[in-house]
């Protein structure tokens, strides 16, 4: 654990089920390699992570039974360890490294900057080697200096691994990206999943005879049909059992930042594995039955020494109604030592490993290199992405309408009347009661978008553009039972800011924080409820509740007394200038705008990243070398 990191007080609930074969799957870790300091529930680092895992591989061939590490992409984009760097993931991506994965595939965040998807390509991969699997995605060779005459395409990894495990069992892998990705064009191009499935490599593969188990990973939503996320695993499912119903199917996905676990059919499923380092999936398969040609191989006594506690709640409305014929068992863990150590060890005393306390001394020195502890001010309380509803004070983005409103202002056009517009989506994660640092800033909002204006808008057109932008949504709360501390599932909004520029000025670092301890009662997390039940998690957690939040946030500043201006400055995020455009141009002015109308508004150097900690140095001075902390 990084110091000042509080550590979690509720075990879980059981010990783990071990099967044939077992997965540990992590996906969505956007850089938050030093954990959740300041979240009990949350706080172990990547250290503490790669001693687990070798713990478990340990216990794996004491077992004599197979172990499986897993990832599904999206490395950085959400903390500062990865994205105070140019390209982002420079530190973090070496750090990340030093788990072993069997299996890898990349996400959206590795492939929207063009900077990061080359680094991805020419050195992460070379890692990993053939267990990085792109089946679906290609990167130009030769685009990295410029457009050249020719483009040369080229998979990013490999198409498909053939797998023979420890103990025998025969898998084909495949690394699918959902469809419609925000990726680089100019750099990366994505073949869809109803392409892929024709191909004659894919074909070749599935068709091979020694095959015991499909292992379907992606950066995919496991569940068919959410919004903005539409996944195209049914698909390759589909194409899988079709072609080889004999064959089971295991997958992994990511994407939508949730715990999910999906069933397909009674022979093939899915499992998602949470976000930001908060959740380590595991799964457990047995009964995978060898295929008829397979050279026997001698029978392997397994000390399984099953006693997984199954706990079901009295929540009627989360019931198991799919037929599924899979020997199986998964269980979402809590990212933190006591979760890890009570799995692995059972003991915290000997749960470090001399790698593990390497790499997180490592992450601790990287921190400090990158003033990552600076502090702005001392957040007195916590604001939460979505578990108040819009303009409560324990909101995040009724913080953001305060804080533009104060700090997104050119000294030129401060007499002006402005409106300031964000997306929901440039908002990425809550931000928490105590020390406001150089970090925070990139936790909250990672991206660096500029400022643009259009001047002298008249009023009465410009009070429109917010209605045009929001489509009408209900704030009341909601009886869901998935979600997490942050309660934003990103799938469900952008998931890709996209920005043009890179990092922030770097400040001398202050010291942090006391803490202040909280009680043993469950801490409020994940309560999931998925396709095989609500036996899932394995910490119990109170229910955080939930409330839908406009799309898109205004702040107005300079505004009359009484009445309304004549005319207003919009200000938006350079992300949302064809939003704008659009909206403006609905309500037919009398001038049809475009975005080379826009101006910049504030300095390149502030950014949608800098906002809030411009606010944070101006308001939460007080206590500031005292700070407490939510615990």
């Amino acid at each position: 654990m990084q110091p000042g990191a509080l550590d979690a007080v509720t075990k879980p609930k059981g010990p783990l089920n071990w099967g044939q074969i077992n997965f540990i799957h992590t996906s969505d870790t956007h850089g938050w390699l030093e954990g959740h300091i300041k979240e009990r529930n949350y706080g172990a680092d990547w250290g503490d992570f790669v001693s687990f895992t070798k713990h478990m591989q340990d216990k794996a061939a004491k077992k004599k039974v197979d172990l499986l590490l897993i990832d599904t992409g999206d490395l950085h984009d959400g903390n500062g360890l990865s994205d105070a760097t140019t390209p982002n993931g420079n530190v973090t991506n070496p750090i990340f490294e030093n788990i072993d994965y069997d299996l890898l595939t990349p996400g959206n965040h590795e492939l929207i900057a063009s900077d990061v998807a080359y680094n991805t390509f020419t050195k992460f991969t070379k890692v990993y080697g053939d267990k990085y699997l792109t089946s679906n995605i290609d990167i130009c060779k030769n685009c990295q200096n410029g457009e050249p005459d020719k483009k040369e395409w080229v998979s990013m990894g490999s198409r498909s691994k053939y797998i023979t495990t420890k103990h025998g069992l025969r898998i084909m892998a495949f690394g699918v990206i959902l469809d419609g990705t925000n990726n680089n064009k100019n750099m990366t191009r994505i073949q869809t999943a109803a392409e892929m499935v024709k191909q004659d490599w894919f074909k070749n593969a599935v068709n091979r005879k020694d095959i015991d188990l499909f292992v379907l990973i992606g950066h995919n939503p496991v569940k068919p049909g959410i919004p903005k996320s539409l996944s195209t695993f049914p698909l390759l499912m589909d194409a899988l059992r079709k072609m080889r119903p004999e064959i089971p199917v295991q997958g992994f996905g990511g994407h939508t930042h949730r715990r999910d676990f999906y069933i397909y059919d009674p022979m093939s499923s899915a499992m998602e594995s949470g976000k930001y380092c908060d959740t380590v999936g595991w799964l457990s398969l047995d009964g995978i039955k060898s295929q008829p040609n397979k050279t026997a191989s001698p029978e392997i006594k397994r000390d399984l020494d099953n006693k997984s506690i199954m706990v079901e709640s009295a929540d009627a409305s989360c019931n198991k109604t799919k037929a599924f014929d899979m020997k199986l068992t998964r269980r979402y863990l809590d990212w933190n030592r006591l979760t890890f150590d009570y799995h692995a060890t059972g003991s915290q005393n000997i749960l470090d490993t001399s790698h593990g306390l390497k790499v997180t001394k490592g992450i601790t020195d990287s921190r400090k290199s990158l003033n990552l502890t600076f502090v702005y001010g001392c957040a007195p309380q916590s604001y939460c992405v979505s578990c108040k509803p819009f303009g409560d004070k324990g909101n995040v983005y009724t913080l953001v309408q305060t804080a533009a409103a104060a700090t997104v202002v050119n000294p030129d056009r401060s007499m002006k009347s402005r409106m300031i517009i964000v997306n929901k989506g440039a908002i990425r994660y809550d931000l928490v009661q105590g020390p406001f640092t150089l970090d925070d800033s990139y936790i909250v909002c990672p991206y660096t978008n500029t400022f643009r204006y259009f001047p002298d808008v008249p009023y009465s057109l410009a009070s429109k553009v917010l209605e045009t932008l929001n489509k009408p949504k209900s704030t009341k709360r909601s009886s869901m039972t998935v979600d997490t501390i942050s309660s934003q599932m990103l799938g469900y909004d952008e998931c890709d800011n996209p920005s043009p520029h890179n990092g922030a000025d770097l400040l001398k670092p202050k010291s942090l924080f006391r803490r202040v301890l909280g009680g043993t009662t469950p801490t409020p997390g994940y309560t999931t409820c998925d396709d095989l039940g609500n036996d899932g998690d394995d910490t119990p957690h109170s229910q955080i509740s939930e409330y839908s939040q406009p799309d898109h946030i205004q702040a107005t500043a300079g505004f009359p007394s009484e009445g309304q201006p004549d005319k207003v400055d919009i200000v938006f995020s350079d992300f949302l200038g064809d939003r704008i455009v659009g909206a403006l141009n609905l309500e037919h002015p009398s001038k049809n705008y475009t975005t080379d109308d826009s101006l910049l508004y504030m300095p390149e150097n502030f950014t949608s990243n800098t906002f809030i900690p411009a606010y944070a140095s101006m308001a939460w001075k007080d206590n500031i070398n005292n700070c407490s902390i939510a615990g």
